[in-house]
């Protein structure tokens, strides 16, 4: 399989936006593997699943994570894909460990928007060095629920709280979110013009690269004939630290964790390094 590097005009304009539109970013015989693979797990759900309008073929709104542990093709896409060479190029990190990975479908006719937010403060680590690789299985619009960011926040050095969005029977930790530090996100949507909004049309196999500090958010899916399918991975680099502090995601169990809060993960089993820059 084929692996792509970063130009270096992909990489100043991820570190200067906070995102960047990858066009071919892995190799085609991926999606429709993984394509194949979300419509199998809509239908089966794992423990962690997040799912809007459950058991519906129109106006759903699915997640689903962590997915890596048991299935195999996941694993294999995190560790051969390249996407491990791709963070750590866009971070300007030497190294890239695996985070995790996050199945994101909205159907045809969803009304569900995902709200404007910022990844970092959901998650149990702190660093500049934080990144997702949001890849599309489907084509993407913005009326067919295309993210958005403002473009530059990633650099604006503010931490937002964390709120829950969607919903799920399954998921009993939906509670943790809303309890951690932070300022609340402003109102995006009632103030668009204030801010620097950007998003990409995207076509299957491409990808957006975008930092843990962006803020981002999509509408919903408005279309009645295309599903939208993106599998996100997200990545560690070299300046993370391990900080699960209160109301951050608690799906890693932190009594499995070898390492201490503020040090760097470099525990194996839990947060593989899929790439290091000899």
């Amino acid at each position: 399989m084929s692996h792509r590097n970063l130009s270096s005009a992909e990489i100043a304009q991820y570190q200067k936006d906070g995102v960047v539109c990858v066009r071919n970013a892995v190799d085609p015989s991926w999606i429709e593997k993984l394509a194949a693979f979300g419509q199998y797990q809509i239908d089966n759900p794992s423990q962690l699943a997040n799912d809007a309008n459950p058991g519906q073929k129109t106006g759903r709104m699915f997640t689903d994570r962590y997915l890596w542990r048991s299935n195999d093709l996941v694993y294999r896409y995190a560790k051969d894909s390249g996407c491990a060479r791709l963070a750590a190029q866009a971070m300007q990190s030497k190294s890239s460990r695996f985070y995790f990975d996050h199945l994101l479908i909205k159907t045809t006719q969803s009304n569900t928007p995902t709200p404007w937010h910022q990844d970092v403060p959901y998650w149990p680590f702190r660093g500049k060095q934080i990144a997702s690789i949001w890849l599309a299985l489907t084509p993407v619009t913005l009326e067919g629920s295309g993210l958005e960011f403002v473009r530059g926040s990633n650099n604006d050095n503010v931490f937002y709280l964390p709120e829950a969005f969607g919903t799920s029977d399954k998921n009993a930790n939906i509670g943790w979110t809303g309890k951690g530090e932070g300022v609340p996100c402003p109102d995006i949507e009632a103030d668009r013009d204030s801010f620097d909004i950007i998003s990409y049309e995207l076509q299957p196999g491409d990808a957006l690269i975008f930092s843990a500090w962006t803020l981002h958010g999509a509408p919903g899916n408005k279309s009645a004939s295309q599903d939208r399918l993106a599998f996100s991975t997200r990545w560690l680099g070299d300046d993370a630290i391990w900080d699960p502090r209160p109301g951050t995601d608690p799906s890693v169990n932190v009594s499995e964790v070898r390492v201490q809060p503020g040090q760097y993960p470099n525990d194996n089993a839990i947060f593989p390094e899929f790439y290091y820059e000899e």
